[in-house]
C-alpha cells in the first residue's frame, strides 16, 4: 500500500469516528454523572437524596425491603411483601408504596391482587386502592382508615403474625381490633366477592353505619345499621 493510499484510509477512519460521535453526543445527555440506557434489567433500585436518605425503593420480590422507620430497616411482620415499589418520606420512615402479584397455584386455583396505598405519619395505610382475586371470586375498592395518634407498634405486629393460628390468634386478633390498635376502616367504595356493588359509611369505632348496595341483577337499597349492624330503615326504590 502507498502512501497516498494509506492516507486517504487513514482520512476516512478519523472522518467516520467524528461523525459517530457527533451523532451520539446530539441524541444523548452527555452531562458528568448522567448516564443514558436504551435497556436495563436489574433487581432493585433505591432512590436517595442527596444526604443518602432513602426515598423510594423499587424491587423484585427477592429483594424487597422490610420495614424502614428513619433509615432503620427491620423485618416485615408478614415476611417478604412481594414486588413493587415502596415510598419514604423526608425522614426515610415508609409512608405508601405500590405492589401487585398474580400466579397459578399448585392446586390450579388462580390468585393474585394490587394494591396502591399511602400512610399515616409513622402509621399503617389511611387510604388503600386495591382489588384481589382468588378461585374465582374477586373484590376490588378504595378504603379509607382511621389509625392510632401513636407511632404503630411494629412489635405487637411481629407477636402477632408469629402465633400459630388458633383460638388463641383470634383471641388476640379480636383485641387489638376492638382496641382500635391498628386503626379501625371508615370508607368503602368498590365490588364485593358477592359482586355487589357496595359503598359502607362507618363510625368511629368501625361500625358499619349506611350501607348502599346494588346487587348482580340490579336490586339498590340503602341500609341505616345501629351500632350492632342491625338495619333501623332500609330505603329501596319501590318503599313507600
Amino acid at each position: 500500500m502507498n502512501a497516498n493510499r494509506l492516507l486517504m484510509l487513514y482520512s476516512g477512519v478519523l472522518t467516520a469516528a467524528f461523525a459517530l460521535a457527533v451523532a451520539t453526543s446530539a441524541g444523548a445527555d452527555t452531562r458528568p454523572g448522567k448516564a443514558v440506557f436504551d435497556e436495563i434489567d436489574v433487581k432493585r433500585i433505591n432512590v436517595r437524596e442527596d444526604d443518602g436518605t432513602i426515598r423510594m425503593i423499587v424491587s423484585n420480590t427477592s429483594r424487597a425491603p422490610g420495614i424502614i422507620m428513619h433509615g432503620k430497616e427491620r423485618p416485615h411482620p408478614s415476611g417478604n411483601r412481594g414486588a413493587g415499589i415502596i415510598f419514604y418520606n423526608n425522614e426515610g420512615s415508609e409512608n405508601g408504596g405500590l405492589t401487585f402479584s398474580g400466579r397459578t397455584g399448585p392446586d390450579g386455583k388462580v390468585s393474585g391482587g394490587g394494591h396502591l396505598s399511602f400512610d399515616q405519619y409513622e402509621q399503617d395505610q389511611v387510604i388503600q386502592l386495591t382489588q384481589s382475586e382468588y378461585d374465582g371470586r374477586r373484590w376490588a375498592g378504595m378504603i379509607v382508615n382511621d389509625r392510632p395518634e401513636t407511632p404503630l407498634d411494629f412489635d405487637l405486629a411481629e407477636r402477632l403474625s408469629k402465633m400459630p393460628d388458633g383460638p388463641e390468634k383470634t383471641a388476640a386478633l379480636r383485641k387489638v381490633e376492638a382496641d382500635g390498635s391498628f386503626g379501625r376502616q371508615r370508607l368503602y367504595v368498590g365490588k364485593t366477592r358477592d359482586r355487589d356493588s357496595a359503598v359502607m359509611l362507618s363510625d368511629a369505632m368501625g361500625r358499619p353505619r349506611i350501607l348502599m348496595k346494588v346487587t348482580p341483577d340490579g336490586k339498590a337499597s340503602i341500609d341505616f345499621l345501629d351500632d350492632k349492624g342491625g338495619i333501623l330503615r332500609s330505603v329501596t326504590p319501590d318503599a313507600k
